[in-house]
C-alpha cells in the first residue's frame, strides 16, 4: 500500500477508534476493530471508493457490531462481570467533546447504560449523539432505512436519558470533590462519607480485580463502609500493590476520579458520578486487563501533586 493510502487511514484513526470504543466499551477491542479496518483498507480497490471517510466509518462500525453480536461477547457480558475500560482525560480515543451530548456519551455511566440497548440501537445512538451523523448517513452506514434509524435513535435516547440525572463538573470542582472524597475515606469516620453521598447512591466494583463477579452496593451506609474498608492501609495491601501507592485526583471518562499509582503504574481508579453536588454513584476499576491504556496514558503526562503522597 502506498504512503498516501496509509496517511489517509492514519488521518482517520483516532476518529475510528473513538467510534469503536463507544460501541465496545473496551480500548483493546476498539484497537482490534481499527486494525481489522486497516487490513480491509489495504485489500480493497481504493480507486472505487468515492468517500474514504464514509467507507472507513461503515467498516469499523460494522466490525464493532460483529463483536457485540458474537456469542463470546454476549456470554462474557451476560454473566455480570463486565465494566467499561476507563480512559484518562485527553486520550484521543475518547473522541469529540465539544457538546454536552458528546461528553455524556463517553461517561462510564452511559457506556454501562448502553449495554441495555440492542447493538443497532447502540450504533445509531453513538453515531447520532457523539458524531452528529444525519439519519441519512447512518442509514447508509448500517444498511437500514432512514426512518428505522430515527426509530432506533428515539428508543435509545429514551432508554439512556430516562436514567440520567447527572450534571457536568468543571475542572476546579473536580479536584474539590475528589479531595473531599479521599479526605473522608481516609478519616476513619464513615459518617463523613455518608454525608457526601446521595440517598439513592450506588456503587459497582470489580473487587480490586480479584472478584469473580462485579460487586454491587446500594445505600450510603453500606457504600461508605466498603470504601472505608478499602481505604484502610495494611501491610498485606501494600505488598499486593507492590509498594505504597500515591493517590491523585483526575478526570476519567469526563467524570471526577481518584487514581492510585505505584511507580507510574495505575493500580486502580474510583470514578464518581455527581448529582445535585453529591456523589450519586461510585465505579471502582482495578483489574489489570482494564487499566492497560490508562496506565500508558498516565506515564506520558505530568500530574498535579498527589492528594496522598504515600498511602
Amino acid at each position: 500500500m502506498d504512503t498516501a493510502a496509509v496517511a489517509r487511514f492514519e488521518a482517520d484513526r483516532n476518529r475510528l477508534a473513538s467510534i469503536a470504543y463507544r460501541l465496545l466499551g473496551s480500548a483493546a477491542d476498539a484497537e482490534d476493530a481499527v486494525q481489522d479496518a486497516f487490513l480491509r483498507w489495504q485489500a480493497v480497490d481504493r480507486a472505487h471508493i468515492e468517500v474514504p471517510e464514509a467507507w472507513l466509518t461503515k467498516v469499523v462500525t460494522n466490525l464493532s457490531l460483529d463483536r457485540l453480536r458474537s456469542a463470546t461477547t454476549r456470554r462474557e457480558r451476560a454473566v455480570g462481570d463486565w465494566l467499561p475500560e476507563p480512559l484518562l482525560e485527553g486520550d484521543p480515543m475518547l473522541g469529540p467533546a465539544d457538546t454536552v451530548e458528546q461528553r455524556e456519551s463517553v461517561t462510564l455511566a452511559v457506556l454501562m447504560l448502553m449495554e441495555r440497548l440492542s447493538p443497532i440501537e447502540r450504533a445509531v445512538y453513538v453515531l447520532r449523539e457523539a458524531f452528529s451523523y444525519s439519519h441519512a448517513e447512518i442509514a447508509e452506514i448500517l444498511d437500514v432505512t432512514e426512518s428505522a434509524s430515527q426509530q432506533h435513535a428515539h428508543r435509545a435516547r429514551r432508554h439512556v436519558t430516562a436514567e440520567r440525572n447527572a450534571h457536568e463538573v468543571d475542572g476546579a470542582a473536580t479536584r474539590r470533590i475528589v479531595e473531599a472524597f479521599v479526605d473522608a475515606a481516609s478519616s476513619g469516620r464513615t459518617e463523613r462519607l455518608v454525608a457526601l453521598l446521595t440517598d439513592d447512591a450506588t456503587a459497582i466494583s470489580d473487587g480490586a480485580g480479584t472478584a469473580r463477579k462485579l460487586l454491587r452496593l446500594s445505600a450510603p451506609e453500606r457504600i461508605a463502609a466498603a470504601v472505608r474498608a478499602g481505604f484502610k492501609p495494611t501491610p498485606a495491601k501494600r505488598k499486593l500493590a507492590g509498594g505504597s501507592p500515591s493517590i491523585h485526583a483526575a478526570v476519567v471518562n469526563g467524570s471526577p476520579a481518584m487514581v492510585a499509582v505505584v511507580d507510574d503504574r495505575v493500580l486502580g481508579v474510583l470514578v464518581l458520578e455527581i448529582r445535585d453536588d453529591k456523589i450519586a454513584a461510585v465505579c471502582g476499576v482495578a483489574a489489570t486487563v482494564r487499566l492497560g491504556r490508562l496506565t500508558e496514558q498516565w506515564r506520558r503526562r505530568e500530574h498535579d501533586a498527589p492528594l496522598i503522597e504515600s498511602w
